[in-house]
């Protein structure tokens, strides 16, 4: 484990501004899906809270970047924004769009769970206890979506089903 100071505050604000580019590119995958989900309200209430939080997250790694003298990057932004955006873009060909988002959004929750885990193990490690109760609150908003998402697949699933059934795969998508 380093313990050299100067490495795990390096450490610390490059995961910080990974985390945000991380964050914008949430931002952008889930934009393009909550403006298309006509037959799931359910999930495009979720997503637009999900998005809110996601905001604030931004903005509390904002904060903890400031408070390092730093920001965030401005190409990994772009460049995480960019790939979230084809991504989003990319399911809207798939027949089952709605299903294909939901497995993705449940991985990609995960990634970002493992990434604040490993951020506040970072910050306790590296003394730097003003940023363990705001990662710790994004740790909780990135869990709670991962378990909506989780717990929302069999009804997004069976929802699918049933549009399909009824009108083919134009339907069913979103």
């Amino acid at each position: 484990m380093p313990t050299d100071q100067d490495t795990l505050r390096e450490l610390f604000v490059t995961g910080l501004r990974n985390a945000h580019a991380v964050e914008k590119q949430a931002l952008s995958i889930m934009t393009p899906q909550v403006a298309r989900l006509e037959h799931y309200p359910e999930v495009a209430e979720r997503l637009r809270l999900h998005i809110d939080e996601t905001n604030g997250q931004i903005e509390r790694l904002d904060e903890l970047l400031a408070s390092f003298e730093t920001s965030g990057s401005a190409l990994k932004d772009a460049a995480l924004s960019m790939s979230g955006g084809m991504a989003a873009i990319t399911h809207t060909f798939a027949g089952d769009e709605i299903v294909k988002n939901s497995f993705a959004n449940f991985a990609f929750e995960h990634f970002e769970i493992a990434a604040y885990k490993s951020l506040l193990t970072l910050a306790e490690d590296g003394g730097f206890g003003q940023a363990m109760t705001p990662l710790r609150q994004t740790l909780d908003e990135e869990q709670s979506m991962a378990r909506w998402i989780d717990e929302a697949l069999p009804s997004v699933t069976r929802r699918y089903a049933e549009l399909y059934a009824a009108g083919g795969s134009s339907q069913a998508k979103v």
